[in-house]
């Protein structure tokens, strides 16, 4: 991805709403990315994407990585999902809350460089995800 990388102590202070702003498109990519090689109309790609990228989706993937998490990664999310903003009407608050620490969490990373390190993560999170998923399908 093309940007200007900032040094870990710079993306650090940075307000923890505009990591979440910043990760929730490249969060998006990251999605659409993953899903685009399976064969699928326009539609069925963008429902799946919406599934993946919703609150609730988010809140999902939050879940599945957080435990991988280092000390500072932590701390990244924690600043997120203690960040005052405007809840949506259609979310609860606390799956809203856990999206927003994901979306900070990624931002940061995607802007200190550290998209190896992002990969890593969603890549884990994901394939946790959808063997759920399928073993849920499957029985």
């Amino acid at each position: 991805m093309m940007h200007e990388r900032l040094p870990e102590g710079e993306a650090r202070r940075m307000a923890p709403l505009v990591l979440a702003y910043v990760g929730d498109a490249v969060y998006e990519l990251f999605v659409r990315g993953r899903l685009a090689p399976q064969a699928r109309t326009p539609r069925r790609l963008h429902a799946e994407c919406v599934r993946w990228v919703s609150a609730v989706g988010q809140e999902r993937v939050w879940y599945a990585l957080e435990g991988e998490l280092s000390a500072e990664e932590a701390d990244i999310a924690r600043r997120g999902r203690n960040a005052k903003g405007v809840v949506p009407q259609n979310v609860e608050p606390a799956t809203y809350r856990r999206s927003t620490a994901l979306e900070a969490l990624v931002g940061y990373l995607y802007v200190s460089g550290q998209e190896e390190r992002l990969l890593e993560l969603l890549d884990r999170a994901f394939a946790r995800l959808q063997s759920q998923d399928e073993a849920e399908t499957r029985g």
